[in-house]
């Protein structure tokens, strides 16, 4: 029983870090943050790529 208490106990710890980090990427835009900041890259990148422009 108190093997499984301990494994409930780091299961919730471990639920609760990642709500954290989760919660604030949301509150504070972050993942669109990132995105705008590699947009330049990507950009660069997907220019390169020839295309066929006929339809």
């Amino acid at each position: 029983m108190n093997v499984f208490l301990h494994v409930l106990k780091v299961i919730a710890i471990i639920l609760a870090v990642f709500f954290g980090v989760t919660f604030t990427v949301y509150f504070f835009n972050l993942d669109m943050k990132l995105t705008a900041a590699i947009e330049p890259w990507l950009l660069k990148h997907y220019d390169k790529i020839e295309r066929d422009q006929h339809l």
